[in-house]
């Protein structure tokens, strides 16, 4: 099933394919990648949003970042942000190999701290990080995201470990977060089931 979506769907640009290569060879669970559907689909939505301002939290080797950013309009900015210093030149080589180069602002640090320098109004946002922060990063971007963007969250099916009656600390944090997301009124929301589900919630 997964090679027929493949085969359905955009290809991977010759950077991208570059990226998923080298994260796979060189870096510790690569599997955290977003890979070629999952970046197609962040694709179409970044496209269909035609977003101005859009912010990452949880960069990794920015595959994800560039996916994104296909969709930006032509005066539009991603900001990115990451604390993993190692990887810091892998992803700066990449994104300066990216036709967006100029667009990508890619910032080191705490993002429970660095989201507080961003003085922007974002129309899409991307949340990959630490998953015990889901909700500490939601209620952070929550007002700087503008009536009508979108705030996407990765990995909010967990291998399918939010089916279990007995699911250990991580698995907790992950369903606790989906049943906040579940109750907030503020906005209209649905999981897709793309590789280990996205949560995509549209503020009204």
């Amino acid at each position: 099933m997964q090679q027929l979506l493949l085969n359905y769907c955009e290809p991977e640009s010759e950077l991208l394919q570059k990226i998923d290569r080298e994260t796979n060879l060189k870096v510790l669970m690569p599997r955290m990648l977003s890979g070629h559907y999952q970046g197609r689909v962040l694709s179409m939505l970044s496209k269909l949003t035609s977003p101005n301002r859009i912010l990452e939290v949880g960069t990794f080797t920015g595959y994800a970042t560039l996916c994104l950013a296909e969709g930006l309009t032509g005066n539009g900015i991603i900001y990115t942000l990451d604390i993993n210093e190692e990887l810091e030149e892998m992803v700066r080589r990449s994104f300066e190999a990216s036709p967006y180069h100029s667009r990508i602002n890619y910032i080191l640090g705490d993002a429970t701290e660095t989201i507080h320098s961003l003085d922007e109004i974002f129309d899409l946002v991307f949340i990959d990080a630490d998953k015990k922060n889901n909700g500490t990063y939601y209620d952070l971007i929550f007002d700087r995201v503008r009536p009508g963007g979108l705030i996407i969250v990765d990995n909010v099916l967990w291998s399918g470990k939010v089916l279990s009656s007995s699911p250990d600390k991580d698995t907790k944090n992950i369903t606790t977060f989906n049943d906040k997301i579940a109750a907030d009124s503020r906005v209209e929301k649905l999981i897709l089931p793309v590789r280990d589900g996205l949560f995509v919630i549209r503020k009204k």
